[in-house]
């Protein structure tokens, strides 16, 4: 999840959409936030960074001593740099944190378990260290303008929140001091080294290294995935082709072959659900997303009883989730029963009382009363975000569990193209 790029700075890929209402798990995530809630002079630019955090607008997470950073884009997706600032603290408090931290044993043993319990801050605060910071203390800093926190300083401070629940060392670096440097610390002062220690061998013992806890390297980033699959290279030749050699099919099958590759490396990084096998109509659209070329997408639509236009949106939909994204855009079906009360459940638990939005239901299809967007409930219940472009109704994300995440995909969609 991070790349390290040396010991003062960490940068952390950007977050997929959160899922559910809740940013932060661990109770120092969300005093985190309550400091941010609290400090804020305008309750609606949090509500806002809410949202934009959830429909994943922040881009990737630049954390060091004193300042947190990322690049948040707006429902329009104008781009603002976001800084946030902590004040670092000075040596001298690090020493006392050392210090305090060698005294107990359990200190030592929840850092190294990348815990913070709530003894340990306690401790923190005795010594005069305040780890967790307070009201006031998250000063923003945003190229938008404005003076105090705005949606886009209030998106970072949310995304931090979901960071820290996985590594309380985020909060220790934006304080002074990487996970490196005080681990090291925290052994060097609660061991010191004795006759025995000196006349061992050069080298370490592995059961022994593994047993200390020490920080080991992450793993190497995944590979990310590319918008779209690659272009196969050009036939094209002033050679006669050998007999029984069609070059316009082979080129199709090059280009329908680097279009299956690109499906099956999103299903690996999970970041699509690549559905069942395709029927005879859905395999028109998956061969028509490979780009075949003007003459063979005529084919396909007609193939398929499909306009030109409404191949086009079939295959946008091909390529957000497969078969089961096609089946959610072409069928519409009644929402009855258990599967009826479940939706509902969901969209009513899915928004704080006043931010939620007022829905006109049909069918599976639950449109947001004077705007372009739509929800689109699948067979397995999840929710898929649609906008109206051009009097057509179009896909714009994949699939969530949350309905909120997927309504503010579809906010966040606006500008795609069929």
């Amino acid at each position: 999840m991070t790349r390290y790029d040396n010991d003062e700075e960490r940068t952390f890929v950007a977050l997929p959409p959160a899922q559910g209402r809740g940013f932060a798990q661990t109770w120092w995530g969300r005093a985190w936030l309550k400091a941010l809630e609290d400090a804020a002079m305008d309750t609606a630019q949090v509500k806002a960074g809410r949202r934009l955090a959830r429909a994943g607008a922040v881009g990737a997470v630049s954390v060091r001593p004193g300042r947190i950073t990322a690049v948040v884009q707006d429902r329009d997706r104008t781009a603002h740099r976001a800084d946030v600032l902590l004040e670092r603290l000075s040596d001298t408090q690090w020493d006392r944190f050392v210090d305090m931290a060698i005294e107990r044993s359990a200190h030592v043993a929840a850092l190294l378990d990348r815990d913070m319990p709530p003894h340990l801050v306690e401790d923190a605060a005795a010594a005069g260290i305040d780890l967790l910071p307070g009201m006031g203390d998250l000063e923003p800093e945003c190229d938008c303008g404005a003076w105090d926190h705005c949606g886009h300083t209030a998106a970072l401070c949310y995304q931090v929140a979901r960071l820290l629940d996985q590594d309380p060392f985020v909060l220790l670096l934006m304080r002074g001091r990487s996970a490196g440097v005080v681990l090291d610390a925290l052994q060097t002062h609660g061991s010191a080294p004795g006759k025995e220690a000196a006349s061992r061998a050069e080298g370490v013992d592995a059961a022994e290294a593994y047993a200390t806890g020490q920080v080991l390297p992450p793993l190497p980033v995944p590979p990310g995935l590319p918008e779209g699959p690659g272009v196969p290279p050009s036939l094209e030749s002033e050679v006669a082709p050998p007999p029984g050699v069609d070059p316009a099919r082979l080129a199709l099958l090059a280009s329908l072959a680097a279009t299956e590759a690109h499906r099956l490396l999103a299903d690996a990084l999970g970041r699509r659900d690549v559905g069942p096998e395709p029927t005879v109509a859905q395999d028109a659209v998956r061969l028509a997303a490979g780009d075949p070329g003007p003459d063979a997408l005529g084919r396909l639509g007609e193939g398929s009883g499909r306009t030109r236009e409404e191949l086009a949106v079939a295959v946008r939909a091909w390529r957000i989730g497969g078969a089961a994204a096609l089946s959610v855009l072409e069928e519409e079906w009644p929402v009855e029963g258990d599967t009826l009360a479940r939706a509902r459940a969901a969209l009513d638990s899915a928004w704080e009382e006043d931010e939620r939005p007022r829905l006109r239901a049909r069918a599976n299809r639950w449109t947001v009363v004077g705007a372009p967007h739509q929800l689109r409930l699948g067979r397995d219940g999840r929710w898929w975000p649609y906008r109206e472009e051009h009097g057509r109704w179009v896909p714009v994300g994949g699939a969530t569990r949350d309905p909120a995440t997927a309504l503010a995909s579809a906010a966040l969609g606006a500008g795609d193209e069929p």
